[in-house]
């Protein structure tokens, strides 16, 4: 008897695991059982009054995505598969030793890469296409991300050259080549268009196990969607149905700035661990802990920001006021703050993640 109940036992945890929470269930279910961080109220309701201003005063839109120069047009051919080659590589531009010292046209980071991608589109490269980038080798892919400073190289070449042949394959076997035929197959679903993206191309399976759970994160899998949805201004190929199931991209510099807000805390132990740059594994239960209090802490600011809004401000248009939005805005506040808030420590993971 004991050994059928222990058998019946670990079916059912086996059942249970074999159910991933989606990204906001995640943050729930981690926030829930957190040992290393606490979310704060106090800070949540500071944030909550940044984002309502933002929207009032238009800092917060749809529009700023393709304002940026770097970013292709709506009216562009190649923008569709332009967004996916980029979200494919957007992960890890730090370094050990020097956190934003790659650089491409005296751009930083992800706009580093940005400039990188359409320099090679400059010289004649097919860097858009998979039938190209499917069979890129390591030398070519090199000189792609050639950085203004010679002695410093974009982290994660190699994994990099990993997803760009795992992707393209994948493009041209199923999908004719073309990133707009898995869009299209969602029919106009942000959530099932994320779910295609994970079980197409496994560079994207942002996951984890954590407090018995298997949790999802897909920090990459949701901005591909988002910079769909911001490109095209929530129209034609950018329209979805569900674009508020979509919940923040959890990475490594957003959280500063809810820390900054005062509305995560962490303990004296994970404080003193970012403080000595130590570099954490993706999975552990820390980094896991941090991105999904942020996935959390901005589902909750969402929630409050869109009650203000149709409480007080009946006129603004809502619709377009989601997690994306408020990510790209904090993502930009960070950037915007940098030496503000260098004092606060970010967590430091070498993954094809984020």
């Amino acid at each position: 008897m004991r050994g059928a109940s222990l058998i019946k036992r670990t079916l059912s945890k086996i059942s249970k695991m074999s159910t991933t929470l989606n990204p906001r269930e995640s943050g729930e279910h981690i926030v829930r059982h957190a040992k290393y961080l606490k979310v704060l109220p106090s800070g949540i309701e500071r944030l909550v009054e940044e984002i309502v201003s933002g929207v009032l005063d238009k800092r917060i839109a749809v529009a700023n995505f393709s304002q940026h120069e770097l970013h292709p047009s709506p009216n562009d051919d190649y923008a569709a598969n332009w967004i996916f080659i980029v979200d494919t590589l957007n992960f890890c531009f730090w370094t050990p030793h020097n956190y934003t010292k790659y650089k491409v046209n005296e751009y930083t980071g992800y706009f580093a890469l940005c400039a990188a991608i359409n320099r090679a589109m400059k010289d004649g490269l097919d860097i858009t296409n998979p039938e190209f980038y499917a069979k890129i080798d390591l030398a070519t892919l090199e000189k792609i991300f050639r950085p203004d400073d010679a002695t410093t190289q974009i982290p994660l070449l190699e994994k990099r050259l990993e997803c760009l042949h795992q992707v393209g394959e994948c493009l041209l076997t199923k999908w004719q080549g073309r990133f707009e035929n898995v869009v299209k197959e969602a029919n106009n679903s942000a959530v099932k268009l994320l779910q295609l993206i994970v079980d197409e191309f496994s560079c994207f399976r942002d996951q984890a196990e954590f407090a018995g759970e298997r949790v999802s994160i897909l920090k990459r899998a949701q901005i591909l969607v988002g910079d769909l949805w911001s490109c095209y201004c929530g129209e034609g190929l950018g329209y979805f149905e569900d674009i508020e199931k979509v919940t923040m991209f959890a990475d490594y510099r957003v959280p500063q700035v809810l820390v900054h807000f005062g509305s995560l805390e962490y303990t004296p132990e994970l404080l003193e661990l970012l403080k000595k740059d130590t570099i954490l594994q993706n999975g552990d239960a820390m980094e896991v802990e941090i991105r999904g209090a942020s996935i959390y802490i901005i589902e909750e600011v969402k929630d409050a920001v869109l009650a203000i809004l149709k409480e007080k401000h009946p006129e603004v248009d809502t619709r377009s006021v989601n997690s994306i939005l408020i990510d790209q805005y904090l993502w930009d506040y960070r950037r915007e703050h940098a030496a503000e808030l260098e004092y606060i420590p970010f967590h430091k993971v070498l993954s094809i993640y984020y």
